[in-house]
Parts: structure tokens; sequence; C-alpha cells
């Protein structure tokens, strides 16, 4: 199935789910994610949700990634669609950008090559852990600068699909795991 597809077909899909619903499933993927071996490291990368296109809600990984003390860093668009990586802390602020997605102001940049750990929006996958964002190149561009040890970790509300993307290409980077609220994909 092409991208635009699955980009149209999971919109629809998402749009269908109650903000309750969407609440109580970004709860249970939360804690799908205790069941996989990602807790050893130190830094922890995960996107901030956009409310309005009824994305995982972040906020519960977060708050069990700081109760766990670890050190979470958020993205924030930079010039020419680059992404830069910021510690979370106590006096972050936040401002939502063009694209309805919470930034930080400013703080503590952290570079990619300490990345440990990368929480990777997407609008669906695949049985081989290809995934579907949006479709600016955001994150396979920020993934090929991290370190290729450094684990990338999807968030769905939704199954793979069976028949895979067949218009994936040499930009696009695969996931190592995907997490649903029902069952952890590994690739």
């Amino acid at each position: 199935m092409l991208k635009r597809e699955l980009r149209k077909k999971y919109k629809n899909l998402r749009a269908d789910i109650t903000q309750e619903k969407a609440s109580d499933l970004s709860l249970a993927l939360a804690n799908s994610l205790l069941q996989i071996p990602i807790w050893d490291f130190f830094y922890y990368h995960i996107f901030l949700s956009i409310e309005e296109k009824n994305e995982v809600d972040t906020l519960p990984l977060i708050t069990l990634l700081q109760g766990k003390d670890k050190n979470v860093v958020v993205p924030k668009v930079a010039k020419d669609h680059a992404m830069e990586n910021y510690l979370i802390t106590d006096t972050t602020t936040f401002k939502k950008s063009a694209w309805g997605v919470p930034e930080p102001v400013d703080g503590i940049e952290v570079p990619e090559n300490k990345i440990d750990v990368v929480f990777v929006p997407l609008l669906a996958f695949d049985i081989q852990g290809n995934r579907v964002g949006y479709g600016k190149g955001f994150y396979d561009n920020f993934l090929r600068k991290c370190r290729k040890e450094t684990l990338k970790v999807g968030l769905s509300f939704f199954g793979p699909e069976i028949e895979l993307i067949s218009d994936i290409n040499t930009n696009d980077v695969r996931l190592d795991y995907c997490v649903t609220p029902e069952r952890i994909y590994t690739f």
C-alpha cells in the first residue's frame, strides 16, 4: 500500500476515536512499554502530541520516564527543517508551533549522539517496522543523525499493516519496536 493511502486511512481512523478512548489507549500503551528492555538508558527522546490530530498522548509516558529519573528530551523544529533536542527541566516552558506541536521555548540542548531511545510518532507501520509519518521527513532526518544503536520505538493506537508499505525509500528509517495498547512488535 502507498504511504499517501495509509496517511488518509489512519487519519480517518484516528478521527473516529473519542478523546476519552484516546486517553485510555495512551495509558495502556505507556503501561505496555514497561515490558520492553529500554529502561537502562539515560536519554529518551519523545514527541509531544498534537491534540488536534488525536495522536497518542505522550504525557503518561513522560511521567513514567521522569518517575524513573530518566532524562527526557523533546524536539523543536529549527531552520531548514532540522530538529533540535531539549532536555525537559522544571523550568521548561512550551509554545505551540505553526503545526500545533508544543515545543520548548529554550533550554539545555542535547546532541543526537547522546540520545539512547527515541519514541517515534507515526500514522501507520507495517510488519517489517517501516513507518508512515506525516511526510515531511523530520524524524527520518533526525534518526539518521542518531547513533546506529539508538533504539527506535514507534507508538500507535493500531496494529501493523500486513501488506508492506510499497513506496519505502532509502531515506526511511525502520523501527526496532512498535508498541500498541494490545501488543509489542519487535523488528
